[in-house]
């Protein structure tokens, strides 16, 4: 099968790429990029993209597909395709599902369902610890072998000094990164929304910035120590941003991923005790907010990650406190982070390799480029396209996202994986 994606505005940034090309594909991957028009390859498909963006495959390297076991939420062939219609050709799905994915059987299972419904590509990533209980180390070796890129307890704060130098030395062995949900459990206990003069107002007990500063230190410092690859999962105050900022100064070997969420709006969405808002780490001040938009400018923030949390309403129709924490995000990445474009924060190159080589690179994928023999995984966007986000018509199976309403620019109208078409938008929609 041979496709030509055609008059589109390519940008890769893995090969500082920016201009008009077509791109040929054959067999799934790159055949070559060519100046428009020149391309030698006879096509059985053409793909128009005179006007719009070819770029590479998003990839989301923090997802909650919560299959196995939480299926009524989502599961890998819903999640994957919200995925796919968020731009999204890989995502990485945590390891917080039951049975926990601690041991090579459960990574077996996650691989296998994706093959076999899969409508983007899935790379689990295994729990460093067995249960997350943060007590005894998670079978690594035997889920490395059966596929993890990495591992993480996300969703419980690692509490153990011992045990995190523990992950990140066996780490090591594998060249694996360990990703870190920076939460100190004694400092957020009870938590439910930012700490501050609005949680005050609100009833409600608030989590302070300090919780996740403390952890992130400690991490950085036996990062540090063992020389292991650390990355901080969903960074979310202005302090966290400085202590990565001075730590990559020192060479320590620490990246971060910022979630769309906490670089878009600021803790007031909960005013109303909007469930829809409600997360982990919470939504944080206007301080916090600009901080993470200067962290993703300078490059002291790596990557843009979703944390793509869903929920139904038995979690979110529910009392402030008790709700559930987190809200989807695989279909409204994209436009969320052009918005930062739009905004000065970031060029549209800045943007694509923060969603694109940034993670591959950290999670050691294959992908985030469109050079010569890379597997075909290609996003189309058209930057102009208005569209209002809808909850009742996303592909996720829950609908807790609190961008309901909102107006955005910028969609995506294509998106091949290995070459073949995992989505199309219907243009006159």
């Amino acid at each position: 099968m041979k496709t030509i994606i055609s008059g589109g505005k390519v940008i890769d940034p893995s090969q500082d790429l920016d201009g008009l090309f077509d791109v040929a594909i054959e067999d799934g991957v790159i055949y070559d990029i060519f100046p428009t028009g020149k391309a030698d390859l006879k096509a059985d498909n053409v793909i128009d993209a005179k006007g719009l963006i070819v770029m590479p495959g998003i990839i989301d390297m923090h997802v909650h597909l919560r299959d196995p076991g939480y299926e009524y939420k989502e599961d890998i062939e819903s999640g994957t395709l919200a995925a796919a219609a968020g731009g999204v050709t890989a995502v990485a799905c945590m390891a917080n599902t039951k049975p926990v994915n601690d041991n090579a059987t459960v990574t077996e299972e996650i691989l296998k369902k994706a093959k076999d419904k899969g409508h983007v590509k899935v790379y689990p990533i295994g729990a460093a610890t067995m249960g997350l209980k943060g007590e005894e180390l998670a079978e690594i070796g035997s889920m490395h072998a059966a596929g993890i890129v990495a591992v993480s307890d996300d969703g419980m704060p690692l509490k153990s000094s011992e045990m995190m130098r523990c992950v990140l030395e066996y780490s090591l062995t594998f060249d694996m990164p360990v990703i870190s949900h920076a939460e100190d459990p004694d400092l957020s206990k009870n938590g439910s929304m930012n700490e501050g003069y609005l949680s005050t107002i609100m009833g409600l007990k608030g989590v302070p910035n300090a919780a996740e500063d403390v952890m992130v230190m400690r991490d950085i410092t036996l990062s540090e120590l063992t020389g292991a690859k650390l990355h901080i999962a969903h960074i979310s105050t202005e302090g966290a941003v400085s202590l990565v900022r001075e730590a990559k100064k020192r060479g320590v070997k620490v990246t971060a991923e910022a979630a769309p969420h906490h670089f878009t709006i600021t803790e007031s969405a909960v005013e109303g005790y909007k469930t829809d808002a409600k997360m982990n780490p919470p939504l944080r001040s206007e301080k916090d907010v600009t901080a993470i938009r200067k962290g993703l400018k300078d490059g002291t923030i790596d990557a843009i990650a979703t944390d793509h949390a869903p929920h139904s309403s038995i979690e979110k129709d529910v009392e402030f406190e008790c709700a559930a924490n987190g809200i989807l995000g695989l279909e409204t990445m994209l436009p969320l982070t052009l918005k930062l474009v739009d905004e000065g924060v970031l060029s549209l190159t800045e943007a694509i390799r923060k969603l694109t080589i940034n993670p591959a690179e950290i999670i050691g994928v294959q992908g985030g480029s469109l050079k010569k023999g890379m597997p075909a995984d290609i996003t189309i966007v058209d930057l102009n396209a208005e569209h209002t986000v809808d909850r009742n018509r996303m592909k996720s199976k829950s609908k807790n996202t609190p961008f309901h309403g909102w107006t955005f620019k910028g969609k995506t109208l294509y998106t091949l994986v290995n070459g073949e078409i995992v989505y199309k938008e219907e243009i006159d929609e």
